[in-house]
């Protein structure tokens, strides 16, 4: 079915119109086909542009030769990649890649086609795409959206389905199972009756689908929109127990306690908060996984307080099961270690009466400063969790004013533009405690007046300050520490005010 669409150019990159208008200039039919166009129509911005032609990959390839432009590839599909070095920036990703139509042979691996035939017609390159929703093609120039499979109707009403029946798409690549989750994910659509039952089906099927397609798959559904229905229906058509088994593992654990979901729910609770925060991948899957190991440390709390349950050393158990899972999908390592860090130390501090400054050096120490307040976030995720609304009560609040005075820069003589090599090396001075008094009657100089900490100003007044007594010198540099000491006071209590604590 063609149908007239207005979807405007604008929203075309130069790169990609620019690539269409030499394929018809050379006589050939272009469109631009599959998810950016679903992508247009949705009013949303495509992150990959695919075009369709009639061309051969020999005559694709001619015609960019004699434009000067840089054939990137030829696939053994008889993709094309081109690069236009004067719109090169024009995109992210600028290297077009223009696709002969097709037809494809039998899935002997369920994965790929082990025949592919080009054909003149659109119609059957779209038979063989995937969903409805991803067969579309569209000719900007004319205005043209070709719409065999009511592919927009079911855009209008959020469904997923396949092209044609849905056992034989999966049966010829059984990825597509994972790609009708993570698009339900990233789109907020359902997947129809009949796909769903298909799905539910052909599970079996992703055995023969590498972790490396299905790591990449899955880290997309976590940074989707509603990443938390997509691992849902995961889980409702059994793919998560062969994919994240361990997660079902929450399923109907009790807690007891503070807490008002299982497990399983737990976790997808403090995920949500994490995925409608729009934290980072590895705060996201931290939070995911950061309960996972309950279930094989509960144990009967045998009568001691009020506790039914105890789960001892869980973030450990958790840790080295969530380092497992990654390891199992491919997971890039420093991903991994990111996520595993965050889930072995989710439990820190209990008592905000017993925590010390020390404590939380600590902690920054074991997980780094550039993460420590991925782990307040994720903190708070595990607080959201439970079922309690309020992000940050007062033990949140004392734990990041005490991380923030942990990491300020001190106030201290390390602050000035002279040390004590400059005195010794380049100003002749004499090591001993007359440097001391002299650095400290500098700083509270520098700290009434940040614009005297220069070499310029500091240099005359260590000279200054080295014609006094060492009775006199020693005054100044004690009443000088003093001050230092009151305004580290200071600085502490605006945190503390800061964080109402």
């Amino acid at each position: 079915m063609s149908r007239q669409k207005t979807i405007s150019k604008k929203n075309i990159p130069k790169n990609v119109l620019w690539t269409l208008e030499q394929l018809h200039n050379n006589g050939y039919e272009g469109f631009i086909v599959g998810g950016c166009v679903r992508d247009l129509i949705m009013k949303k911005n495509p992150h990959d542009w695919d075009i369709t032609t009639n061309a051969t990959p020999e005559q694709i390839i001619a015609i960019f030769e004699q434009t000067d432009r840089r054939v990137v590839y030829e696939n053994n599909f008889g993709t094309v990649g081109i690069i236009n070095k004067e719109l090169e920036k024009d995109t992210p990703d600028y290297a077009i890649e223009i696709t002969p139509y097709r037809s494809e042979g039998h899935y002997s691996d369920k994965r790929r086609p082990d025949t592919v035939s080009f054909s003149t017609h659109i119609s059957e390159d779209l038979k063989r795409r995937d969903f409805t929703m991803n067969a579309l093609a569209y000719d900007p120039f004319s205005e043209t959206l070709i719409d065999k499979y009511e592919g927009i109707h079911d855009i209008e009403n959020g469904v997923i389905r396949t092209v044609g029946n849905p056992d034989e798409r999966f049966s010829e690549d059984a990825l597509r199972m994972m790609r009708a989750v993570r698009f339900s994910a990233q789109l907020g659509f359902i997947c129809e009756t009949e796909t769903l039952s298909s799905l539910r089906k052909n599970i079996p099927l992703m055995k023969h689908v590498s972790p490396e397609r299905i790591r990449d798959e899955f880290l997309k559904l976590i940074d989707a929109d509603y990443a938390v229905d997509g691992i849902l229906l995961m889980q409702k058509i059994t793919m998560l127990s062969l994919i994240v088994p361990e997660l079902e593992e929450g399923i109907n654990c009790d807690q007891g306690g503070a807490h008002i979901y299982d497990v399983f729910e737990h976790n997808l609770k403090s995920f949500e908060h994490a995925v409608n925060k729009s934290y980072s991948l590895h705060v996201k899957l931290a939070a995911l996984f950061h309960d996972i190991g309950k279930p094989r440390s509960r144990r009967k709390a045998n009568g001691r307080g009020t506790k039914e349950w105890t789960f001892y050393g869980h973030e450990v158990i958790g840790a080295n099961m969530s380092r497992d899972i990654m390891k199992r999908l491919k997971f890039p390592k420093e991903l991994s270690d990111k996520v595993e860090k965050l889930v072995r130390y989710h439990m820190f501090f209990s008592d905000p009466d017993a925590i010390t400054l020390s404590a939380v050096r600590r902690m920054v120490a074991n997980v780094g400063e550039e993460m420590i307040w991925d782990l307040m976030d994720l903190r708070t995720c595990d607080r959201i969790g439970t079922g309690r609304p309020k992000e940050k009560p007062y033990r949140l609040r004392k734990y990041h004013a005490m991380i923030e005075e942990v990491l300020r820069d001190p106030i201290s003589v390390g602050m000035l533009k002279i040390n004590g090599d400059i005195m010794i090396g380049e100003m002749g001075m004499k090591p001993g405690k007359r440097m001391g008094w002299i650095l400290h009657a500098l700083l509270e100089e520098v700290l009434e007046d940040p614009t005297k900490n220069t070499r310029e100003y500091l240099e005359p007044r260590v000279r200054a300050f080295d014609e006094l007594s060492d009775t006199e010198l020693q005054e100044l540099g004690e009443q000088a520490k003093h001050q230092k000491d009151i305004l580290e006071q200071e600085e502490v209590k605006k945190l503390h005010r800061k964080h109402k604590v």
